[in-house]
């Protein structure tokens, strides 16, 4: 899709239903691509490939002499390495909320601004729309988020689907000058909005193409629907191995089968016959008698190479999580006690793909906060470049050894600020709120009275007689 081209046709001509329309068509490729990996995500049978496989077909075998036995087994397992994938990135990166801060040199100049944000934060359920963003983001390569005004007049936000829409931009997903949301209301019915930086326009379909039931100011200054790309290609995290894990869907479910066709194997007797009523007390008794000295009886099975399965399976298994930058956590080597350093050598593949994300996942966060505060300052909460201010960390999730990290604060407290050895600690989420605590604890403790009197400085006067 041009997205330069539809970008200088709505500057020249605003919200024209027939380039909107123009722009829904060109976008149906991507549309589709987006929704498949999704489905294939949710395991869903219009998602997985080896879902849809039919038994071989083999024409030979069809002339009536032999009987088939691989149309009787046609197992369709499907190995979930693509979700598995997404969610353990989406648990290392967001396991720990997003913290939002406000500039600490002006914090006291800002406070309304902070005040607004942890409202904000609350009323509109900030960490689990943060991480179902980035979800999506992983799963289809970009995913969207609308700001708007509720009933009551306050800002909300709400995560959009990314094959509904349509960002325009010169420069990047996270900073749209004009969208374009679509979807379905009925079979035959769709609702088209429009939005730039002024107003958003609704169109529904009709026999004459899209028409215009609704146009209203959105009281921000900037385009509120903007986009959360995974990175610079828009790629799923798991598009470069697909064809890894349906090959190992295939070689899983071929390898289940040849287990249970030892089930329909044939059963050879040599040297001797038998006619249907031997084979119904067989069946009854599970007996054979054998009266010739050569007479002998087994079943004709395939050999299954068990060893090459294996190693073929392993060797998928470990491509899919190299390529796609992901670990397996269930691995025998994460289960030792592993210094920091070891563990972050094991994940540095996935903390790369974690890092891009979260460069991305910034700019759309300080784009968010671009538009807000273009509402908040009109309500005299702050300046509409205050979003400069708002600053945005990031903790992984991960086990911690408590005692070494308890260690290391400690050691840096004679060369460091106390505030940056006890950034160190995982169990510490807001430095700012731990100095106060320790601030308050020291000031209620009692002065100390053995036998005498406390100033009220801590120090204890004693009488002698």
């Amino acid at each position: 899709m041009n997205l330069y081209k539809f970008l200088r046709l709505f500057k020249a001509q605003g919200a024209d239903p027939s380039i909107i329309a123009k722009a829904i068509e060109e976008h149906q490729a991507d549309n589709s691509k987006r929704i498949l990996a999704y489905e294939r995500y949710k395991a869903s049978v219009q998602g997985v490939p080896i879902f849809k496989r039919g038994p071989i077909q083999v024409d030979d075998f069809e002339t009536g002499i032999v009987e088939r036995l691989d149309d009787k087994v046609n197992n369709r397992l499907n190995n979930a390495f693509d979700a598995e994938i997404v969610d353990t990135k989406i648990g290392y990166m967001f396991g720990h909320p997003i913290s939002y801060e406000v500039d600490e040199k002006t914090e006291n100049e800002f406070q309304k601004l902070k005040d607004e944000i942890e409202a904000f934060n609350l009323r509109n359920n900030v960490e689990d729309k943060d991480s179902e963003w980035g979800k999506k983001a992983a799963i289809c390569g970009y995913s969207a988020r609308l700001a708007y005004i509720d009933f009551e007049g306050k800002e909300r936000i709400v995560n959009i689907d990314p094959w509904e829409t349509i960002l325009i931009s010169s420069s990047d997903y996270t900073e749209p000058e004009f969208a374009i949301r679509y979807f379905e209301i009925d079979k035959n019915k769709q609702r088209v909005e429009f939005y730039d930086d002024a107003y958003f326009y609704v169109f529904e379909t009709g026999d004459n193409g899209l028409s215009l039931i609704e146009k209203e100011l959105h009281t921000f200054d900037y385009c509120p629907l903007f986009g959360l790309p995974n990175n610079e290609e828009l790629m799923a995290d798991a598009e470069k191995v697909v064809s890894l894990i349906d090959a190992y869907d295939r070689t899983l479910s071929d390898a289940s089968n040849e287990i249970e066709q030892y089930r329909l194997a044939y059963l050879v007797l040599k040297g001797m016959g038998a006619d249907d009523e031997v084979l119904e007390k067989a069946k009854k008794g599970g007996i054979f008698e054998l009266f010739g000295e050569n007479d002998s009886l087994n079943y004709l099975t395939k050999d299954i190479n068990d060893t090459m399965i294996e190693n073929h399976l392993n060797r998928l298994e470990q491509n899919i999580l190299r390529f796609a930058k992901s670990v397996n956590f269930t691995d025998e080597n994460f289960s030792n006690n592993l210094s920091g350093v070891a563990m972050k050598y094991k994940l540095m593949s996935l903390e790369n793909k974690c890092i891009t994300m979260e460069r991305k996942m910034v700019a759309a966060l300080r784009y968010q906060f671009k538009v807000l505060c273009s509402a908040w300052s009109k309500r005299g909460l702050c300046d509409k470049d205050d979003y400069l201010k708002v600053w945005f960390g990031f903790k992984r999730n991960l086990p911690v050894n408590l005692l070494e990290e308890a260690q290391t604060a400690v050691t840096l407290t004679a060369i460091t600020s106390e505030k940056t050895a006890l950034s160190t600690l995982s169990v510490v989420d807001d430095v700012e709120y731990e100095l106060e605590q320790k601030e308050l604890e020291r000031d209620s403790i009692p002065p100390l009275m053995d036998g005498g009197e406390g100033n009220g400085s801590g120090e204890v006067r004693t009488e002698t007689k």
